[in-house]
């Protein structure tokens, strides 16, 4: 399913590999969702071929990849979080350190899996959590429908998935981690653009402080003149 919202197909190709070398920038995702929604293996599909760290499925485990991004080399800190989540009349009841792993990223998608209508029920409030640690509504959040392949255990339509999404104002994808790596690689390639823009936005915007000017050669010989010209008198 293409990303809504895209006036033509995303990319389909996996993001390309960079040798090892200092980053020129940083990229901070999380990947949040309910218990047995498939977290780590959306990671792991993702990073295919190399990543630092043991993969230990809901140990909130981090990895890291360097990755090539539109012609830029950028270190991608992808944090998979548990999936300890107590969901009461939509409101997350998350754990301290959950909480400092929302804080810390800058690009979130929310996972559920269609076979599991809770998980479908975590959705939202876990959205609004990331929204009440985050009020800046330009942070990337993107929806996540996995396990796209048991159709014949759905139980949350795709046009469900979308209509959540759209009320919440994020993105939307459904996907099968273990089918194809196609769907991975275009949710985390649009999460990684959106973040990149936001910081490069953030490093143009004015910080409100007034630069100071450099001085004027011929400006500063007038004032020394006129300090001087008392005194010759």
């Amino acid at each position: 399913m293409r990303l809504p919202g895209m006036s033509q197909p995303f990319l389909l190709a996996p993001i390309a590999e960079c040798s090892p070398g200092p980053p020129g920038s940083e990229l901070r995702l999380a990947v949040l969702g309910a218990r047995g929604v498939g977290k780590s293996a959306l990671i792991v599909r993702f990073l295919t071929k190399r990543f630092i760290g043991d993969y230990e499925p809901n140990t909130g485990s981090l990895y890291s990849r360097l990755v090539r991004l539109d012609g830029e080399q950028v270190a991608v800190h992808i944090q998979d979080t548990p999936g300890c989540l107590q969901v009461q009349e939509d409101c997350v009841q998350a754990p301290d350190a959950l909480s400092r792993c929302m804080k810390w990223a800058e690009g979130f998608l929310v996972v559920y899996s269609i076979t599991d209508p809770g998980s479908y029920q975590a959705v939202r409030p876990l959205h609004q959590h990331i929204r009440q640690l985050h009020p800046d509504a330009r942070i990337p959040i993107v929806v996540v429908g996995n396990k796209a392949d048991l159709l014949h255990a759905r139980q949350v339509q795709a046009k469900e998935g979308l209509q959540l999404a759209n009320e919440l104002g994020s993105l939307f994808l459904e996907i099968s981690t273990s089918e194809s790596s196609q769907g991975v690689c275009e949710v985390f390639q649009y999460l990684c653009r959106e973040v990149s823009k936001l910081q490069h936005a953030e490093r143009r915007r004015p910080s409100g402080i007034p630069r100071p000017r450099s001085p004027n050669m011929q400006d500063l010989k007038r004032r020394f003149k006129q300090a001087l010209s008392p005194r010759v008198k």
